[in-house]
């Protein structure tokens, strides 16, 4: 089988599925400048994930330059013995980069790729000359690769058998627990050219190919990110990896709740509880001005700022906590729980001014998948999206809080001030002449669907809570009718078909519901 990136080589070039920092383009072959290089992205001082060196292409201020120079096709080969020579003689501990040959606009080039090390710090040597045995440490910074001294040699030494735990070895899992359908799935929707031929090996080798199995050739064991993307159940060894969203009718302080629990392959479990809210929660309202006579049209939660919330959540929470993610929802806002906090060199101040850069991820490898799979930029940008979101919404801005320990993280996401000024609004007025009037119209059907109704309902809501499983019976005998008498109205009356579409009370339903309590009082 020919060996291929888990990521697509374009992207790669470009800068679309690593950050520039984690990568670095060298037209020609320079053995010590690339050994340093792979030394650097070996320490991942930041726990980024490592690096990729692409050979053959050169840079010009920091873009490729296409077409590549290229390499002769025959150097090819004798770069990569030598790279197997310097792992073993010129770095300590002895480190290998994944060495992928490709061809891109008909020039040869040469991917290395340097994922972080399992056993840091690593050394190199400042000189390959005969008789040379100086070493020094190395780290990136930014787009370059220097020294570490001083503080950050400290520092880096501190780090030393210190590997993020998603990118651990999981002694307690077997290389056959991993599930080869979603390794290639993952292959296919991140473009790598791996998938074509990802059938044909056995798993260790698809594994190793992927970087989520490592250990010895006699005793290979899956990384820990392996089994929290490429396992059916990562709660199997991960305990509450899933995200619980729990609805308060009532209010936080209320005795009523409901809750769902997303479980499964982290990026399954976040796009599956994302669909859920986005289905059951999010409503597009209509602002009327007084002053003009377009209305305007905003949500009463934006679905960027929740995605982007619910992801740095699964993507920054501790897998050795024993904590779900949490997504608390209620009337009056939405508030994403989970546990610990950020990285103590983040400061409160910076997260409300959206300029908060932690020094160093917890989640390196679970980070590099989101990223490939879209779900997330990295590199801090989250907190800026909620904060433009929001804003771009009309709504009020959030509110991040932890305490001084950092246990603990929650990004709280006010409702939209219209609807707020909707619950506020006391109840229509009711007479006698509209309680006659509105009671000629309401069949039985209608009089439970009126009865159910209690803010703003999706139809799947409503025909549970009325335990129908007929839909068109619901359609025909209890929504179409509420809808033709004035009782109930749409969200969104423009878009009948909309996702988003839920159904609420007019003031005649109102008068109908009220005047009908009254007279069952009495």
């Amino acid at each position: 089988m020919n060996p291929a990136l888990p990521l697509d080589i374009t992207d790669l070039l470009n800068g679309r599925s690593v950050e520039w920092e984690r990568l670095e383009l060298k037209a020609g072959w320079n053995p010590r400048a690339v050994l340093h290089t792979l030394c650097a992205f070996a320490n991942d001082f930041h726990n980024l994930g490592g690096g990729y060196v692409i050979l053959g292409v050169a840079e010009r201020d920091g873009r490729p330059v296409l077409p590549p120079a290229g390499l002769e096709p025959a150097a090819i080969d004798a770069i990569q013995k030598e790279l197997l020579e310097l792992g073993h003689s010129a770095i300590r501990p002895s480190y290998h980069p994944i060495a992928v040959p490709y061809v891109v606009e008909g020039r040869h080039v040469l991917v290395l790729w340097a994922p972080g090390g399992q056993t840091r710090p690593y050394r190199a040597r400042i000189h390959l000359g005969k008789g040379a045995s100086d070493y020094a440490w190395y780290i990136r910074k930014g787009s370059s690769t220097v020294r570490a001294k001083g503080a950050d040699e400290a520092e880096l030494m501190g780090l030393a058998a210190t590997v993020p735990f998603d990118d651990r070895l999981n002694l307690q899992a077997r290389v056959d627990d991993l599930d080869r359908a979603l390794m290639i799935e993952y292959l296919r929707e991140v473009g790598s050219a791996l998938a074509e031929d990802a059938e044909g090996p056995d798993l260790e080798a698809l594994g190793r190919q992927m970087h989520v199995v490592g250990g010895t050739s006699e005793a290979p064991f899956p990384l820990n990110v392996g089994l929290m993307f490429f396992h059916p159940q990562p709660r199997r060894w991960f305990r509450n990896a899933q995200i619980d969203v729990v609805w308060f009718p009532d209010g936080p302080g209320g005795d009523r709740f409901t809750e769902k629990t997303f479980s499964g392959p982290l990026h399954r479990m976040i796009r599956d509880a994302l669909g859920y809210i986005e289905r059951s929660f999010l409503n597009e309202i209509v602002i009327k001005h007084p002053d003009r006579p377009e209305a305007t049209r905003a949500a009463n939660w934006p679905m960027a700022a929740i995605e982007e919330a619910v992801v740095n959540a699964v993507y920054h929470r501790s897998y050795e906590l024993r904590e779900p993610v949490e997504v608390r929802i209620g009337r009056r806002g939405i508030v994403v729980l989970s546990y610990p906090g950020p990285d103590r060199s983040v400061s409160l101040d910076q997260l409300r001014q959206g300029r908060a850069l932690p020094r160093r991820y917890r989640n390196r490898r679970i980070g590099e998948l989101l990223k490939e799979l879209d779900l997330t930029e990295g590199r801090g940008t989250g907190i800026p999206k909620i904060l433009r979101a929001m804003r771009g919404n009309g709504s009020p801005g959030p509110v991040f809080e932890f305490d001084e320990d950092h246990s603990y993280f929650a990004v709280t996401l006010p409702v939209h001030p219209a609807v707020v000024e909707a619950l506020e609004e006391p109840p229509p007025e009711v007479t006698a002449e509209v309680a006659a009037e509105v009671a000629a119209e309401v069949t039985e059907q209608v009089g439970e669907l009126l009865a159910t109704l209690k803010g703003a309902r999706s139809r799947t809501e409503l025909q549970a809570e009325l335990g129908l499983t007929h839909a068109e019976h619901f359609r025909l005998a209890y929504l179409k009718p509420a809808l033709g008498a004035g009782l109930i109205e749409m969200t969104i009356p423009d878009k009948p078909r909309s996702r988003l579409q839920r159904y609420r009370l007019t003031a005649a339903g109102h008068a109908w519901k009220a005047a009908h309590a009254t007279g069952a009082e009495e």
